[in-house]
């Protein structure tokens, strides 16, 4: 099983991960990985000693090929599956992300960006992204 919490306030050490909620002109931008079929938010892993703001904001250009964009902090978020870093409660955190131009060609695993007015029905992590994304709205962060 897998379980998404949600916080204020974690020590920085534990941040993991950035994942950026994102759009364009008033649509959804996802991303399709080279080697899946689904579409995912852009976000990805710290690198070691890496501000987690810098660590979004670097995922959001590799993923998507944003240059120019309005970037906010959201919250903290956990993942905790058995299946997942033995099954111990890992921490990211949630941006929002209005991106206002990109640049032509991607520089990393992403395929292609999907620009759209629609949710996905294929999420690469259904159990995870699409509960990020209500606890955005829940927020009022997104409509």
């Amino acid at each position: 099983m897998t379980e998404i919490k949600f916080y204020e306030s974690i020590d920085d050490a534990l941040l993991k991960f950035a994942v950026i909620i994102s759009k364009s002109n008033g649509k959804w931008v996802f991303c399709k990985h080279k080697d899946r079929n689904t579409l995912e938010v852009p976000g990805g892993h710290r690198e070691p000693e890496e501000d987690i703001l810098d660590t979004a904001k670097r995922e959001l250009y590799e993923e998507t090929g944003a240059l120019d964009f309005a970037i906010k902090p959201i919250c903290i978020y956990s993942v905790t599956d058995k299946d997942n870093f033995d099954g111990k409660e890992t921490f990211g955190m949630l941006y929002f992300a209005e991106i206002h131009s990109f640049e032509k060609a991607l520089h990393s695993e992403i395929e292609k960006i999907i620009i759209t007015d629609t949710l996905p029905n294929n999420w690469t992590y259904p159990l995870i992204q699409p509960k990020l994304l209500a606890e955005a709205k829940r927020r009022g962060i997104i409509s």
